[in-house]
């Protein structure tokens, strides 16, 4: 069983990883309570979906200026 863990986590180590950082800055940063729960939520599903796009091989660089575009003046 725990072999079968291990497997599961090495095909998916971005967002595995992605998951638990961005949990974990969210315990850190909050206590407990309702809308800080929410927080710990979002933290958890933005590690989540960030890793998931590195697990796609996406170029972090890329996925920034996707997300906040640079100002062209």
């Amino acid at each position: 069983m725990f072999n079968k863990f291990i497997e599961l986590i090495k095909g998916h180590k971005g967002k595995f990883f992605g998951s638990i950082i961005g949990f974990i800055i969210a315990i850190l940063v909050l206590s407990i309570g309702f809308f800080k729960t929410l927080f710990i939520a979002l933290c958890t599903w933005l590690g989540y979906y960030l890793g998931s796009r590195l697990d796609n091989k996406e170029n972090f660089k890329e996925m920034i200026e996707k997300i906040i575009p640079s100002r062209k003046e």
